[in-house]
């Protein structure tokens, strides 16, 4: 498994739940507001080998209670039901951080009873699915299955979308709000900028902006949250 980083300790990234967060290597989308940029490009070297992480788990017992699992894309990584399983042993309850393009690993991890809640990013609607992941002409097919799959309701989960001003417009958060229509909730998440995003000169939108997207979704989901603002 290739843990490329490690925040020891948070209490924002799985909710109700005091966890660490490990972050890994490599992605399938090139997202030009991707704030992980090196570990998107996998540039970015493995810190944590995984001995060092269960004998971090182990001491932790009792004071944490949960695992985020992020990236990149952690779907990527071919012993990531292995490296689960080894968590879920320990006691510790997983969240998965996933951009839903790989729903069929997805579906065998949650079925398998090994991921106890997922954020699912939504980028954006189908129609600038491609441009907002910075490839071209790409088929929604994967994500639109792993939304419905969430939607069933067989595993806690959010949907997300990370908002940048240049790429989004409040008909994209209702057409969105339209393909997700019925989720528990549904986070957005104000863009930030900083050196490790893989294209510079985007923007956050406004406070007010993104206020106003939370008020033309919310008639289609149960909750809408914001973040960064």
């Amino acid at each position: 498994m290739q843990i490329c980083s490690l925040i020891k300790l948070s209490l924002n990234d799985y909710p109700g739940k005091m966890a660490c967060t490990l972050f890994t290597g490599g992605c399938n989308l090139r997202c030009p507001f991707c704030h992980n940029g090196p570990l998107v490009l996998d540039n970015h070297a493995p810190e944590v080998t995984e001995e060092e992480f269960f004998a971090f788990l182990k001491k932790r017992s009792g004071i944490l209670d949960g695992v985020c699992i992020s990236g990149g894309e952690p779907l990527l990584q071919p012993d990531i039901e292995d490296f689960i399983r080894k968590i879920k042993d320990l006691g510790y309850a997983v969240k998965l951080d996933t951009n839903g393009t790989l729903p069929d690993k997805l579906i065998a991890l949650c079925e398998k009873g090994l991921v106890d809640y997922v954020a699912m990013d939504v980028k954006n609607s189908k129609e600038k699915y491609g441009i907002t992941v910075g490839i071209e002409n790409f088929n929604t097919a994967n994500i639109e299955k792993s939304i419905a799959y969430l939607l069933s309701g067989k595993v806690d989960y959010e949907f997300r979308t990370t908002v940048v001003a240049e790429f989004h417009t409040p008909q994209d958060i209702v057409d969105i709000g339209k393909w997700i229509s019925g989720a528990k909730r549904y986070y957005l998440a104000a863009f930030r900028d900083g050196e490790t995003v893989i294209q510079s000169g985007l923007h956050a939108p406004a406070d007010a902006d993104l206020q106003a997207f939370s008020e033309v979704v919310a008639p289609f989901v149960g909750e809408v949250h914001l973040r960064g603002i």
